[in-house]
This record gives structure tokens, sequence and C-alpha cells, in this order.
């Protein structure tokens, strides 16, 4: 639906000096409907901001990837898309289920196919062997009773990573169980001064609630957004109709469009889940810095008691099937969705010979 603004509802009397408004053609309770549909649509200005207005930041991915969900599978290939925008510092593999090292290198192998395509458009997309390099192992298991065991190659990473000089934070994004970062903030608590954790909560923290509760009590000024529900936005409302189906995006946007795109296909029944997605969205677009400001990756609310914790929005006016604050974030979908339209048909062809490789 074409945007409508006041002045499409409401005309102004020819009288304007007594500074009369009148409706000339509608009544009243149909203006208040014509809005309240215009709400509801999801239509909204252009988010600015974040990785994609020229911030770069630095990431390190902690995934449960090959362990029986296939989303993450999708957040992975859609991030490795994004990847010439963030210094992607590690990614880790970890608990609950099956899923080790080798399923993100398997992503990686399917990266360097397209990639000869992806760094004729920039120049920052790093290096299949980079990312090979950078994979690292983390716990096989959920933490015992007392949140935390030992240290482990991800646990040690987060603690390298953190500890570099380098004034930018760390920003840590969970789409598994916390298990490793549970442990690293064990055994090097003056990370917290340095990292900010984005976790996909759910299912994700009851396969592991110990290492999330060792958190939750002994590391109170962690700077933390817990995203329990907020992240099903990604999947769920917000524009749907024609080509921004999750089936119908995929079948016409993704399919076709290089080994990546191949790779994607069959995950999920051809359909968009992408619910770890969000976590580095919230980096894509928007402010960081501030979590309860709008952006791709949700709008969060401030825990109670916590300097630096935030949670879903638990306004009714957000709830999305059931699930609170899906609203901030598939308000977005169309955006975003086109947005990432562009970026796969970077995999199909290389970039025109006038279009610069710095971008």
């Amino acid at each position: 639906m074409a945007a409508l603004s006041f002045c499409d509802i409401v005309e102004r009397d020819s009288n304007v000096k007594k500074g009369i408004l009148k409706t000339t053609k509608w009544t009243l309770s149909t203006i208040i409907v014509i809005i309240a549909v215009f709400i509801s649509s999801g239509a909204t200005s252009e988010l600015g901001g974040g990785a994609l207005a020229g911030n770069r930041y630095r990431v390190i991915i902690s995934t449960d990837i090959g362990g029986g969900d296939e989303d993450d599978i999708q957040s992975m290939v859609h991030y490795l898309l994004y990847s010439d925008l963030f210094d992607t510092e590690s990614v880790i593999s970890s608990p609950p289920q099956k899923g080790r090292k080798k399923d993100i290198l398997d992503v990686i192998d399917e990266y360097q196919k397209d990639y000869p395509n992806l760094k004729t458009y920039s120049d920052k997309y790093p290096k299949p062997d980079y990312l090979r390099s950078i994979a690292k192992q983390g716990a096989i298991n959920p933490a015992p009773e007392k949140g935390y065991s030992g240290p482990t190659e991800g646990s040690k990473w987060i603690v390298h990573c953190a500890k570099k000089k380098d004034p930018r934070p760390l920003y840590v994004l969970v789409w598994g169980s916390i298990t490793d970062i549970a442990q690293a903030l064990h055994d090097n608590p003056e990370i917290k001064q340095k990292i900010r954790v984005y976790f996909i909560a759910s299912w994700n923290q009851k396969h592991d609630q110990s290492a999330f509760m060792y958190i939750d009590k002994n590391h109170t000024d962690l700077w933390l957004i817990r995203n329990n529900s907020t992240f099903r936005g990604w999947y769920m409302g917000g524009r749907q109709n024609g080509d921004w189906g999750n089936r119908s995006f995929v079948d016409k946007h993704v399919k076709n469009h290089g080994e990546l795109g191949k790779y994607f296909v069959p995950l999920k029944g051809g359909s968009i889940k992408m619910g770890d997605t969000p976590s580095y969205a919230f980096l894509l677009r928007g402010t960081p810095d501030d979590p309860t400001k709008d952006s791709w990756g949700g709008r969060f609310v401030k825990r109670k008691s916590r300097p630096n914790w935030w949670i879903d929005d638990p306004d009714p006016v957000l709830v999305e099937r059931g699930h609170h604050g899906a609203k901030t974030v598939n308000k977005w979908r169309q955006q975003y969705l086109s947005d990432w339209q562009k970026r796969m048909d970077r995999c199909k062809d290389k970039a025109p010979l006038s279009k610069t490789n710095k971008q």
C-alpha cells in the first residue's frame, strides 16, 4: 500500500487564517481506521546507522551449528555475505548437541566457492583460509551445576580476543548455549570491560541453564542482551505477501544464486527461519550502543537493577503470535530482505568493471 500522509486524509479549510482544520471527505472514525491500518502494515521510515553506514564492529560468533536445527546454517550463510562489514575474530562451535567445528568449516567451504565473485564487490571480504584459522572448538557438553568446568579452545580464544589492545568493544553473538562465555568469564572476569554479549536465549538457554545462571548471579555488570523471543520477528509477521514470504523469497532471490544460495535452499524446507540472524542484524542497522533504540535486530528494555542488561520489550503492542518484542524486528522485514537480495546477487556475477571494490 502506498504511504499515506496526514495531508492525504485531512484537507485544510480555505479559511486558514482562523487556524481551523476540518475533514472534508472523511469522518473522524474513518481517519482513525486508516491511520491504524497504516501503522499495522509495518510501513516505516528507512533505518540508518550500523555497519551498513560504515561503522566497523568486532565480532565473535558462538554457534551450535550442525546441532540439529538448520537455522544456524542459514544464519551463517547470511552472515558470510555481510562479512566484509565486520572484523570477525572467531566462530566457535558450542553445545548443546552434536554440532562441531567441522560444521563451521563446511559452510566456509561453500563460501570459498563464491569468494571470487564476492571479493569483486569488496576487498574486505575475509579470505576463506583466514576464516578457517579462527574457527574454534568450544565446549561439547553443557556446564555442570556450578556453571563452568574447564577452559576450552573456544573459551580461551574469547579471552585472547577480549584482551587485544583495541578500543572497540568485542561483540560476542551467542547462537547456541552460553557455555563458553560463562567459562571465559569465570577464568578471566576482567574481560567484562571489553565484551558485549547478544544472547539468542529461548531453547539455547534451556539446554545450559547452569551456565546462564552462573552469569546471572556472578556477573551482574556484564553488558548483555537476552533475546528470548524478539528474534522470532525475523521470520514471523511483517510483510509476507508476494516475494516477501519466507518461501517465496528463497525461491526467487536465493535459489540459483551461487553456491551459498544452493547450500541454503534445502534448509528448513526452503523457508526462512534464521533465528540467530538478529544478533548481528542488530549491528547492521541501528545504534548498537543503545539497545533501547530501533535496530534490525530488535529493540529492548533495560532489566531492572542491572546497569547493562536488556530484555524483550513486554509491551503487548509488540507481540507477534505470542512472542514479546517480535514486532520490533519484523517492522523492518522489507528493508532487511531487500538488502539481503542485493547481497545474494553478488554470488551470481562479478561486480561491473566500473564498480569499485573497496566498499
